[in-house]
């Protein structure tokens, strides 16, 4: 995200932001088999290719989509969070939620995010996608990890979500 908490810019392009070489993308999505998609972030970033994207499963967040018009991600629609308790009980690899503002506001409502990582690039736009949107109550974080990239001069930040009554 920008620095002044954008995801995207307001066309919502993401240009600007400067991939930092030190970060490994292959070992990063090895993490995850799953991937929780908003519309928006679908729209921009379009389908993925099965065979690049392995065995890993897709789930884009949309009304607004139809499953029979995309083969390759699942489609979710009214009854999401409930998906997504599901997705959570089930053995495998950790979750990814890739993109979306909105989505992300949901998720944090339901109780549904367990860490939260995010990369500040140094740029400030003064207007766009925000991170999060449509948050309805505060979200306590603990701060685990913080990595510095020298070469872009990115901040990864990740936190833990404290969990409990009142919290959530």
């Amino acid at each position: 995200m920008s620095l002044d908490g954008y995801i995207a810019d307001a066309d919502d392009g993401f240009d600007w932001i400067d991939i930092d070489p030190e970060i490994d993308f292959a070992e990063l999505s090895a993490q995850f088999d799953t991937y929780l998609i908003g519309r928006r972030t679908f729209e921009v970033v379009g389908e993925p290719e099965m065979p690049a994207a392995g065995k890993a499963q897709f789930y884009v967040f949309t009304e607004s989509l139809r499953q029979r018009d995309h083969e390759n991600v699942c489609i979710v629609g009214v009854d999401w969070a409930e998906l997504v308790r599901s997705l959570r009980r089930k053995e495998g690899k950790d979750i990814w939620l890739f993109g979306g503002g909105e989505l992300f506001g949901s998720l944090c409502n339901e109780g549904l995010v367990d860490t939260v990582e995010v990369a500040v690039m140094p740029i400030i736009l003064g207007r766009g996608v925000p991170f999060v949107s449509g948050l309805s109550r505060q979200v306590k974080l603990i701060l685990k990890d913080q990595r510095v990239y020298e070469k872009t001069g990115t901040v990864v930040l990740e936190y833990e979500v404290v969990q409990g009554p009142g919290c959530l």
